[in-house]
Formats: structure tokens, C-alpha cells, sequence
């Protein structure tokens, strides 16, 4: 074998042989990033020094954020909502000109005047208006609030964290059932009424988060929420989904939920307990445990809980003991956007 091709032969080998240990290693960890081959935690092991630092930005710049939320929390504390929501988002989108003479009744081309108008919650539809158990004026006066919300998070100036985390504080100040403080709320968290989330002090959630609260979601403090988590607080029927039923979900304090998971409508994450990356939990995770897969099961107790946690095992189902009373209107325009035939077929045995 000439010199080259055995040399491109042991390259080769090697190769190979790093691609083989790279992958034993990847596959050494499980959903919640623990090596399994070994008892302790490589990933997220207790440090005496944090990983982030403090930054501030101008004075100058500060302060001209400070007055403008200010400005506009006393504006949504003082006047009429819908208008109030109209023209800021109007000057947020840098339409206030145009918006103004649309207001003064000025010719504009339609295509103009629709997004004009869509400026104003009140000529927008949005699907949380569709739920007949909701009462509806809790729920016209937090779609206005929503609609600034959604509406800030499609602006350039949501990307500024200066200014959008404590922005979306003061909107959730409004919004919330309650809000507890130094929350950091990211981008496009898809909120479904609001006015029934119960969040507690330092709540991180991330991006691309829902927080659906058709039930009733609480959510106790220092609680972390990954990107593309979905929590639920309402379940469709197997056979009729227009049959909604909605149940407390709750997060309890120092609970964390790994980039994807999912929790079920009625489930209760206990204190300290971590949901792993695409998980999806159908049941109670004891507090202090690490839950992973779909269905979530427990695998772990966090380091130094031992003696406190619940043995492993499957998530305990106690979904039931948090259904919610639904209660609706005596009479409504009822709303089939499907409209089918969900009759059984005839038993052909008899």
C-alpha cells in the first residue's frame, strides 16, 4: 500500500473513531443534560461566582425610559383603554401623523385606513372573544391591554431590553391577576386572557413562551420558564373538541421548565422541581425531583434533596381535584367552527 493511501487510511480510522466517541458522548446525557454515566451534575453544578453581569446603559437614556413607561402607565391607569392603546401603538409604529389625520377626518387610501383602524383593539377580532365561559367585560378590557402587548412585541423597540423588560412589567402590572416584581418577561410570550395569571416575584420567561390562562394559571416566585414552553390550563374533549374544560395548572416557587416542555391543563410542578428540554408532563412532579420524556417521568432527584424528595417514579395524576366550574351566559350566539357529525357508527353486530 503506497505511503499516501495508508495515511488517508489511518486519517480515516481516526476520523471515525472521534465521530463513534463524540456520539457515545452525546448520548451519555439525558433531557435534562445529566451525564448518566456518573451521579453528579456536569451541567448546572452549584458555583460560588454567577455567570452574569450587570450592565447599564446611559443616564441620559435611562431616564428617558423611566418617564416614557411611566408616562404611558399613567395613560393606561387614567384614561379610556382602547383609544389610549390606538395611539400608542400608532406612535410606536411611527403612524402618529398619519393617524392623526385619519382621526380628523382626512381622505386616506383604504388600505391605509384599515391598518389605521387595526391600530384601535376595538375594530380587531381575537380568538379569546370566541370563549363563551369567559365574561366578557373582563375580557374587553385585557384584549385592549393584549393588543398592546402582541402589537409592542412586532416593534423594533421591543428588541431593546432597557426599555421592553420593564415595559412589559408595567403592562403586566395591568394585566395580571397579580404581578409580582422584578419580572423579566421576553418576546413573544402568547398570553390568552391574562386576567387570570397569579405570578409571583422574579418570574423569567422566555421566548416564544405560552401561557395559556382560560383556567386559572398561578405561578409562585423565582420561577424559570425556557423558550417554547407551553403551559395549559384548558383541555378539548377526545370526541367533541368545542367541549372545553379548564382546571387550575400551578408552577410552584423555584420550578423551572427546560427549553419545549409542555405541561398539561390541571398539572402542578412542586417547588424546586425541573421539567427536562421537550418533555411533556401529564401528572404532579414531586418537589425537588427532574422529570423528563413524553410522559414525563421522574429520573432524578436534584443533588442535596435527597432526603427530602419523594422516591422516583411515574408523574401521580391529580388533574381532576383542579377542574374549574364553568359557568355560561343563560343565551349566546353559539360558535361551531367545525360543524361535523361526531355520531358513532351503528353497531353492524346487531
Amino acid at each position: 500500500m503506497a505511503k499516501n493511501d495508508l495515511r488517508f487510511t489511518f486519517n480515516t480510522i481516526w476520523v471515525g473513531v472521534y465521530v463513534v466517541k463524540s456520539a457515545i458522548n452525546l448520548l451519555s446525557y439525558d433531557n435534562a443534560g445529566f451525564d448518566t454515566r456518573s451521579k453528579t451534575p456536569p451541567i448546572n453544578t452549584p458555583r460560588n461566582t454567577m455567570t452574569k453581569r450587570h450592565v447599564d446603559i446611559p443616564p441620559e437614556t435611562q431616564a428617558t425610559i423611566d418617564e416614557t413607561i411611566d408616562h404611558i402607565d399613567t395613560r393606561l391607569t387614567e384614561e379610556a383603554l382602547a383609544p389610549t392603546v390606538a395611539e400608542l401603538l400608532a406612535d410606536l409604529f411611527g403612524d402618529w401623523d398619519a393617524y392623526k389625520r385619519y382621526q380628523n377626518g382626512e381622505s386616506v387610501p383604504p388600505i391605509t385606513r384599515t391598518r389605521l383602524q387595526s391600530y384601535d383593539p376595538r375594530n380587531a377580532l381575537i380568538e379569546t372573544e370566541h370563549w363563551a365561559e369567559q365574561e366578557l367585560s373582563a375580557l374587553q378590557e385585557t384584549k385592549c391591554l393584549r393588543y398592546l402587548w402582541a402589537g409592542f412585541d412586532l416593534s423594533p423597540l421591543s428588541n431593546n431590553l432597557a426599555f421592553a423588560l420593564p415595559f412589559r412589567q408595567m403592562l403586566a402590572n395591568h394585566l395580571f391577576a397579580e404581578a409580582g416584581d422584578g419580572l423579566r418577561l421576553f418576546g413573544n410570550i402568547k398570553i390568552q386572557c391574562g386576567h387570570n395569571i397569579h405570578m409571583g416575584d422574579n418570574v423569567v420567561v422566555h421566548n416564544d413562551v405560552l401561557l395559556d390562562d382560560r383556567g386559572t394559571l398561578s405561578i409562585g416566585d423565582r420561577v424559570s420558564i425556557a423558550d417554547r414552553c407551553h403551559v395549559h390550563t384548558h383541555a378539548h374533549d377526545t370526541v367533541d373538541q368545542t367541549d372545553v374544560t379548564t382546571y387550575e395548572t400551578i408552577l410552584e416557587d423555584d420550578v423551572r421548565l427546560g427549553y419545549g416542555s409542555m405541561i398539561s391543563a390541571g398539572c402542578c410542578i412542586e417547588r424546586n422541581a425541573m421539567v427536562g428540554a421537550g418533555a411533556t408532563a401529564l401528572g404532579d412532579a414531586p418537589a425537588h425531583h427532574i422529570v423528563t420524556g413524553s410522559p414525563a417521568k421522574s429520573v432524578k432527584i436534584k443533588p442535596g434533596w435527597e432526603s427530602v424528595a419523594e422516591d422516583l417514579g411515574p408523574l401521580s395524576d391529580n388533574r381532576e381535584s383542579r377542574r374549574l366550574s364553568t359557568e355560561f351566559p343563560e343565551s349566546f350566539d353559539e360558535f361551531d367552527e367545525f360543524g361535523r357529525d361526531l355520531s358513532p357508527p351503528e353497531d353492524a353486530s346487531g
